[in-house]
């Protein structure tokens, strides 16, 4: 004899109440997500100042209500978008990424997967490139906010790994921040001749990991040649040191 108590019914709505409540979060986090994308999109195609909440909402399916909602605030929204990156990007904690590297010692793996990795991004989303510009030609604090969160820490760990190979006597006594502005630059400038003015690369047709290594071999060699009985560089600076100085013309 089957004696029925109920509990059975008990746990089934239970377990339907948490895949409601689960499938409502998750239509949450979806919707949120969608809001984050077209509004870099339009950001990145219109700027900010050319972008409306009600323009956001429209492109994403939802009421300018709902844009609230989830983003009380404009500031809110921006803040979201880095974090958005960042998660989606796997560079929210650029310093631990520079650290793992950096212990390694070895000069050309540090440039050359930084070089490889940050050529990957811009190539794997150009409008997130696009909508930085927008935000530091206007002026905007999502420029200061990636300021501040990436680009501060890209130049602390690697300037600091760049002291210490020179302590080592493996690099020459230059400024570790120029080296670094020299590097970024060169990632930099390609990455926006490819988005921005080239995208058919009919000036420079390359791979990022040729790239990469390329960048990493100007940086760490220079493009001087060695000539018979030490580098050209060394010789030029022992030739300027007998040259006499010049006299001052008087005016």
């Amino acid at each position: 004899m089957e004696i029925k108590t109920g509990l059975g019914k008990k746990n089934v709505t239970a377990e339907a109440e948490a895949n409601t409540t689960a499938s409502s979060r998750m239509a949450g986090e979806e919707r949120r997500s969608q809001i984050l994308r077209e509004a870099m999109r339009l950001f990145s195609q219109r700027g900010f100042r050319g972008t409306t909440t009600k323009e956001i909402a429209q492109a994403s399916g939802v009421s300018e209500a709902m844009v609230f909602r989830h983003f009380a605030t404009k500031e809110e929204l921006y803040t979201a978008i880095l974090d958005y990156k960042a998660c989606v990007t796997g560079t929210d904690h650029p310093e631990e990424i520079l650290k793992e590297l950096t212990e390694s010692k070895d000069d050309r793996f540090v440039f050359e997967s930084l070089a490889f990795r940050a050529l990957e991004f811009h190539r794997s989303d150009p409008e997130f490139q696009r909508l930085l510009l927008h935000s530091a030609l206007e002026g905007h604090q999502l420029a200061r906010m990636f300021w501040e969160r990436m680009v501060l820490h890209i130049y602390e760990v690697l300037g600091n790994y760049i002291r210490e190979r020179q302590r080592e006597g493996a690099f020459r006594n230059v400024d570790p921040l120029v080296v670094v502005r020299a590097f970024t630059g060169m990632l930099i400038h390609h990455s926006l001749n490819n988005n921005l003015w080239d995208k058919e690369q009919t000036l420079l047709k390359i791979s990022n990991e040729d790239a990469a290594r390329e960048f990493t071999d100007i940086l760490l060699r220079g493009i001087t040649a060695d000539e018979p009985g030490g580098k050209a560089g060394e010789k030029r600076s022992a030739q300027k040191t007998k040259q006499p100085a010049k006299k001052s013309r008087k005016l």
